[in-house]
């Protein structure tokens, strides 16, 4: 489908067919905010980070809600948790997450979103989660939606031990497109008849790669380029005002809630 045209308005219609494939952003697509900040206070509660580091990340989730990526501060994430998770087993970390999704992740998915997926599952598409996400993450999402699979970040790991080094770049912004592409050619699917969702401008090579791209809950720049080439929008946060000001009471919910943690981590330090 030519830039600038729209996906069939009723979603996928291509019946039982593997060629056809969708790609979905996970972080603001598919779950409301950061799924690995998430992830980091699981880890916080388990002794893996110092209070300072949860409350960093806090911060950076917060201006993740409210003004959406930014790569400068996504890269000074990566490379604090990367340090944080040397030594650590894979096994270890990807416990905590299983746990993590059915108490946090599972009940932060968009319901809109969540009808896109299971459209394109009964379609019978290939279904496929791009994130910057750790890929050992992004699979146990996929796992529990039930799509083909994912492909995410892939952080270096020995005997089973991560090392606090990446096997290539963090999968984001072009790197996402590059794996979209080499799925397709491994997989046969036909990216013309595809369909990629995405939320920040940084999904712009991924959305531009399909035939049927559309922005779910964009960021400002994303929908200003969807409104300029003719993308759908989808907008699954309700109303903007409202989605607004559930964004900030979010954000300042997502501060206290890891304030809290410190405080009660240091009381019970006190204490022993």
């Amino acid at each position: 489908m030519p830039a600038g045209l729209a996906p069939p308005a009723g979603g996928p219609a291509t019946q039982g067919d593997p060629t056809v494939g969708a790609f979905f952003d996970v972080d603001n697509t598919i779950i409301r905010g950061a799924s690995a900040f998430h992830l980091a206070v699981g880890l916080y509660r388990r002794g893996f980070f110092r209070w300072w580091d949860i409350i960093t990340f806090a911060v950076h989730q917060s201006r993740y809600l409210m003004f959406g990526e930014n790569k400068e501060q996504i890269d000074e994430v990566r490379e604090r948790a990367l340090e944080i998770m040397e030594g650590h087993s894979v096994a270890e970390v990807v416990a905590i997450a299983e746990d993590v999704y059915d108490e946090v992740l599972c009940l932060r998915i968009f319901p809109g979103t969540q009808k896109l997926l299971d459209e394109h599952i009964a379609a019978g598409h290939q279904v496929w989660l791009v994130t910057a996400t750790p890929v050992e993450i992004g699979e146990l999402i996929a796992r529990r939606l039930g799509v083909t699979g994912a492909i995410g970040t892939i952080a270096e790991h020995r005997n089973g031990f991560y090392t606090g080094r990446l096997v290539g770049d963090m999968l984001h912004g072009k790197a996402k497109a590059s794996a979209v592409q080499a799925i397709a050619e491994r997989d046969g699917i036909d990216l013309s008849r595809s369909y990629a969702y995405g939320d920040s401008a940084h999904d712009v090579s991924i959305l531009s790669k399909v035939g049927n791209p559309c922005a779910i809950n964009p960021d400002a720049r994303l929908r200003r380029h969807a409104r300029e080439v003719g993308w759908p929008i989808r907008e699954f946060r309700g109303k903007r005002r409202a989605a607004r000001r559930g964004v900030n009471a979010a954000s300042l919910a997502g501060l206290v809630w890891a304030a809290s943690l410190v405080v009660r981590a240091i009381r019970r330090g006190s204490r022993s």
